[in-house]
């Protein structure tokens, strides 16, 4: 996979792409990222990026033509690569991300282009020429798009396989059948007068998957009962194909 990222701020990557498995998947080849500086395509000798807004109000507006400028470098490097880009606008006026969305863009053959938003956000024209498509991280709002960027980048890489080093880590957790994943426990067997359910220490396969199938209904119910809007006939707790 190869993901590229606009951004004012490259610096805030360096330690997330260097470090645990998102390094190690970079430095074993299963993805390759490239960081693009929007300053060094800025206008004029000052390398301006922004201006206010026609018509007036707050803040500053990030101008299209260092975001045009950076995208069509880029695409260029992708193209003599054979591969195209495919355009995220990192905005809290995109679609709300979430799993399926990862696995969407997990199975994309086109290079993923991050395009940061900071200030005010972007000049509408960005949005009309440049975007694919537009994503959030939720309905709250960041200085900028650059951890939002990161957060998808991280669960659309893990997902790629050889990331992880158990491939089904990625089928019994929470979103990816559709609910909240069932409770988790290690050794000891009892801490502090709380003891580990005893189906899980009885070795009896199908009791404890019917316990945690259980546990995972009980689980979304309480806490996100708006995922059990999912058809039935989709819905397996632990990742069971239809």
């Amino acid at each position: 996979m190869r993901i590229e990222v606009l951004t004012l701020f490259p610096g805030l990557f360096g330690p997330f792409l260097a470090e645990g498995l998102m390094g190690r998947a970079r430095e074993n080849g299963l993805v390759e990222t490239g960081l693009t500086h929007l300053r060094e395509f800025g206008m004029g000798r000052h390398r301006v990026v922004d201006d206010i807004p026609y018509g007036g109000g707050a803040g500053m507006v990030l101008k299209p033509e260092p975001v045009f400028g950076a995208a069509r470098r880029i695409a260029q490097g992708l193209n003599e690569q054979g591969l195209k880009p495919h355009y995220i606008l990192v905005t809290p006026q995109g679609v709300p991300f979430n799993q399926a969305k990862a696995r969407q863009l997990a199975g994309r053959q086109e290079a993923l282009v991050f395009i940061c938003g900071r200030y005010e956000g972007f000049d509408e024209r960005i949005r009309q020429g440049l975007a694919d498509e537009e994503i959030s991280g939720g309905d709250f709002i960041c200085l900028g798009g650059e951890v939002i960027a990161m957060a998808i980048m991280e669960a659309v890489i893990r997902l790629i396989p050889g990331v992880l080093g158990n491939p089904e880590s990625t089928l019994h957790e929470s979103f990816s059948a559709g609910g909240l994943e069932y409770p988790q426990y290690t050794r000891p067997p009892e801490f502090e007068g709380m003891g580990v359910p005893q189906v899980l220490l009885s070795g009896n396969h199908q009791a404890i998957a019917r316990w945690r199938e259980a546990q995972t209904l009980e689980r979304t119910r309480l806490k996100r009962p708006e995922l059990l809007s999912t058809p039935l006939e989709t819905f397996h707790p632990l990742g069971k194909q239809g």
